[in-house]
């Protein structure tokens, strides 16, 4: 896509390949009442001296109050902490009264449990489009080393959970596999016993490989995103992983169908952990909460994520 045909929505996507953290960032406003809400679009600039940044977009409520701020404080949350960076992303009257928090040493909300988090003074205030860019000066920071939450395509994830799984996969042959979306519909192959899209793989990219097959099944463009299920299926032996991916396009696919989770009651699966998997989906698609299944094709846990952005 060139400059000329820019199109703000898939430039934001495009963006959002990225993988980011996720923080609150806090400050107190001139009634001393405490302010803060969730960016991940943060990042450390300069050891010496010590300085960091964080974007804010104009038309973030808390414009105002942020770019006059003498003081404010960055959180890094750690892998448990979506709700909180949920409540903080969301326009709650008291975000505050669900977190526990205390002061930094100037004043700025600082949060229990965060991986780190920074004190800063307000260097500058830099112009920047549709957003400015609040250059900080770091004077107090504490490192918890907890692991921080990630954020990718629209989509938290855990670091750790997500190592771990598919480190366990790692050995052999392994089954990827997909709940493709478009528009809430799942795409389904087959005629009168329905399955996942996916491959197997014994080496390599295992995305790149299933975002390859998903592409050549559909005619359509796909963006593979977050980890939605490892199990080990002992019928056949292979690890199975299975992401979340989208469909772009209106156009029909070139094989297989999308249908809408709640039509598909009364189908016929391939599989047991297939039939969960899309049960699962159904569900959690209803209510825009996530998680990641570990275990096996008959038990396991869930693991729970969100799909709410992380926006100021």
């Amino acid at each position: 896509m060139t400059v000329a045909t820019l199109d703000p929505r898939a430039l934001r996507d495009a963006f959002g390949a990225f993988v980011t953290g996720v923080t609150i960032v806090t400050t107190r406003d001139e009634a001393e009442k405490p302010v803060g809400f969730t960016a991940n679009s943060f990042t450390s600039v300069s050891l010496d001296p010590p300085l960091l940044l964080i974007c804010l977009a104009r038309t973030s409520r808390n414009f105002a109050t942020m770019t006059g701020a003498k003081n404010f404080a960055v959180n890094i949350l750690s892998e448990g902490q979506k709700d909180l960076s949920n409540t903080f992303a969301r326009p709650v009257e008291d975000r505050f009264a669900a977190a526990i928090w205390s002061d930094a040493p100037a004043g700025s909300p600082v949060f229990t449990d965060v991986a780190a988090w920074f004190e800063c003074s307000m260097q500058e205030v830099i112009e920047a489009g549709d957003h400015v860019i609040l250059l900080g000066r770091i004077d107090a920071f504490e490192n918890s080393g907890l692991n921080g939450l990630g954020y990718a395509r629209g989509g938290y994830f855990t670091p750790m959970l997500a190592a771990k799984a598919l480190s366990a996969a790692a050995e052999g042959e392994i089954a990827v596999g997909a709940v493709l979306e478009r528009r809430g519909e799942i795409y389904l192959v087959g005629e009168d016993v329905l399955s996942l899209p996916g491959c197997v793989v014994a080496g390599g990219d295992p995305v790149a490989a299933l975002t390859a097959r998903l592409e050549e099944l559909t005619g359509l463009t796909v963006r593979t995103g977050f980890l939605y299920s490892v199990y080990e299926n002992k019928a056949d032996g292979r690890q199975h992983i299975v992401y979340h991916a989208l469909a772009d396009g209106d156009d029909a696919p070139r094989q297989g169908r999308f249908l809408l989770p709640g039509a598909l009651a009364s189908a016929k699966f391939d599989s047991g952990a297939t039939a969960d998997i899309v049960n699962r989906f159904a569900l959690e698609s209803s209510i825009g909460n996530f998680g990641v299944y570990v275990g096996n094709e008959t038990a396991g846990r869930v693991h729970p994520i969100s799909m709410k952005a992380a926006n100021p």
